[in-house]
C-alpha cells in the first residue's frame, strides 16, 4: 500500500505567502530605478569653452518638482522638468570640478553628485632647440635653481651636505661667491627679488633670505604653503612656487606667504612633477622633474600653450651608471632679459646650454 506524505496546512500557507512575497518583491526590485547620473560619467574630461551633456536617471518612484544644477557651489541652471541640459566649461579653472544636481519634490530634496576635468582648449605648440653657446658649469653642483642677473648666474646646489647658494661667472663657469647651508638642510629653487636672493629648502619647511650683494643670511621663514620646497621665481609683483605637483602657487613677495594658485594642464591633463620656474616674457617657463621637458604655460589660466623637448643636449653616454642617470637631470632655467637668452642646466651638468627655441 502506497502512503502520501502528510502535509499540514498552516505551514503550506505560510510557504506559499512567503514565496509569493518574494516573487512580488523581486517584481517591485526590477522596476524601482535608482537615481543617478547617466552623463557625466565621473573623471570626464571636457577641453575648456566645449559644453558638456547633463542627464540623470530620476526614477519613477517619486514625483520632481524641480531641478536645481551647481557646479561647484555655484547655481548655474533651474529646472522644473527632468530632461536633459548642457553646461558650459567657459569660465571655469582648468582641473575639477563637482557638478551637483539637487532635486526638489514632494516636499524633500536629494542631491546627486558627478564631476568633471576641465583642460586645455588646445594641444600644446611642439618647440626643439638650437644650442647657441656652451658655457662651464661645475660638475659638483647638483643644480635646483638657476637664474641670471647682471652678467652672472645665481645658482641653488642641493643635496644634504652639499647645498649651497652660488654666484658664478658665466663665461669660466667660476663660482665667485658661495653660501653653504648646514648640512641638515637641502637646497632648492631660489629667486631674486631686488635685492635680496630667496631660497627654498626641499623637506625642511624653511626658506631662507640673503643679502645679494654680500649673500648674508638676512633671516628665514617657515614655508608651508606646499607639501614640499621645489622651484621658485619672480614676476615682478609676485613669487610663483612648485611643490613637485601640477599646482604652481603665487606667493607674497615680502611674507612669502600663499595668495592663490593655478593648476596646470595640458589638452590631455595634468601634468606632474613641476620644478625649476622662470618667468618669460609674461609667460611661466616650468622644468617637469625627470623628463626633457620645459612647458610654457598661460599664468591666468594654467593652460600648457607650449613644450620645448630638450632631448640631447648631453650625449646620452655621459652618465655612466642607471642611478647617475635618473638623478643628474635637467634641472635649471634662466633668462637675460637684456639680450633674450635662454639658459637650460642639469644636476651635475658639464655645461650651461644657451639655446634658441626652434618650432617644430
Amino acid at each position: 500500500m502506497r502512503f502520501g506524505l502528510k502535509t499540514n496546512p498552516i505551514k503550506n500557507f505560510i510557504f506559499i505567502g512567503t514565496v509569493l512575497a518574494f516573487v512580488s518583491s523581486c517584481k517591485e526590485n526590477t522596476t524601482t530605478t535608482y537615481r543617478s547620473f547617466l552623463s557625466p560619467l565621473t573623471g570626464l574630461n571636457v577641453a575648456s569653452g566645449k559644453e558638456f551633456d547633463v542627464k540623470v536617471q530620476f526614477g519613477a518612484e517619486q514625483k520632481v518638482d524641480s531641478v536645481v544644477y551647481l557646479i561647484d557651489t555655484v547655481k548655474v541652471l533651474s529646472k522644473t522638468d527632468t530632461s536633459g541640459i548642457k553646461l558650459k566649461t567657459a569660465g571655469l579653472k582648468l582641473g575639477n570640478h563637482l557638478l551637483t544636481a539637487k532635486i526638489f519634490g514632494e516636499g524633500k530634496s536629494e542631491d546627486l553628485t558627478s564631476n568633471i576635468n576641465v583642460l586645455a582648449a588646445q594641444a600644446p605648440v611642439e618647440y626643439g632647440y638650437k644650442v647657441i653657446k656652451s658655457l662651464p658649469h661645475d660638475t659638483s653642483s647638483y643644480v635646483e635653481g638657476l637664474e641670471y642677473h647682471d652678467g652672472f648666474f645665481y645658482e641653488s646646489a642641493g643635496d644634504y651636505g652639499h647645498s649651497s647658494l652660488r654666484k658664478v661667472d658665466p663665461a669660466s663657469g667660476k663660482v665667485l661667491q658661495k653660501a653653504d647651508l648646514d648640512k641638515q638642510y637641502f637646497g632648492e629653487g631660489i629667486t631674486v627679488i631686488g635685492n635680496k636672493i630667496i631660497q627654498l629648502t626641499y623637506r625642511e619647511k624653511v626658506g631662507f633670505v640673503y643679502d645679494k650683494a654680500t649673500f648674508k643670511k638676512l633671516s628665514d621663514f617657515s614655508y608651508t604653503t606646499g607639501r614640499e620646497g621645489w622651484g621658485l621665481a619672480f614676476d615682478g609683483q609676485r613669487v610663483l612656487n612648485t611643490d613637485g605637483s601640477n599646482t604652481i602657487f603665487f606667493l607674497n613677495k615680502d611674507t612669502y606667504q600663499k595668495t592663490g594658485s593655478i593648476d596646470v594642464f595640458d589638452d590631455k591633463g595634468a601634468i606632474q612633477n613641476l620644478n625649476e620656474l622662470e618667468v618669460i616674457d609674461g609667460k611661466i617657463y616650468a622644468n617637469v622633474y625627470t623628463t626633457n621637458n620645459v612647458l610654457i604655460i598661460n599664468p591666468e589660466t594654467g593652460a600648457v600653450e607650449g613644450r620645448i623637448d630638450l632631448s640631447g643636449l648631453l650625449p646620452a653616454d655621459y652618465f655612466k651608471t642607471e642611478e647617475e642617470k635618473a638623478n643628474n637631470v635637467l634641472n635649471g632655467i634662466a633668462y637675460d632679459k637684456t639680450t633674450k637668452g635662454l639658459f637650460v642646466a642639469g644636476k651635475k651638468w658639464p655645461h650651461i646650454f644657451q639655446i634658441e627655441l626652434v618650432k617644430k
